[in-house]
């Protein structure tokens, strides 16, 4: 499933932007967690963190985006979350980090889009 795709395909037609992008990071968080139990395949490892960079590009891109309305120095803040999750992507198969980063990462922008979800 493409990018774009996979992104649309949770989304309810009643949830807010925070509230899917908290739902499609739970989903990909607990595929990363998964994955890196003991006695995963290689294959779910890879499918485990491509989906979770395919999802933090789409990130990327709409933060990107001259329709992004949030504030200037929050979308740079995770524009480089992005590009870092990029470059964890490579070190993860690459076979030199374990999945740990990737998922306190999401972990952490989920308890922001739940704190922001909550006063809104």
């Amino acid at each position: 499933m493409q990018g774009y795709a996979a992104y649309a395909k949770v989304q309810p037609t009643n949830d807010s932007h925070r509230d899917l992008e908290y739902r499609v990071l739970g989903r990909v968080t607990g595929a990363l967690i998964k994955a890196s139990a003991d006695g995963s395949t290689l294959s779910e490892v890879y499918d485990a963190v491509l989906w979770n960079e395919k999802v933090w590009h789409v990130f990327r891109c709409d933060l990107s985006s001259t329709e992004n309305e949030l504030p200037d120095d929050l979308k740079g803040s995770l524009i480089s979350l992005a590009i870092w999750v990029s470059k964890e992507t490579c070190r993860v198969l690459d076979n030199t980090a374990g999945l740990d980063g990737l998922i306190n990462i999401n972990r952490q922008v989920m308890a922001g889009l739940n704190a922001r979800s909550q006063t809104t």
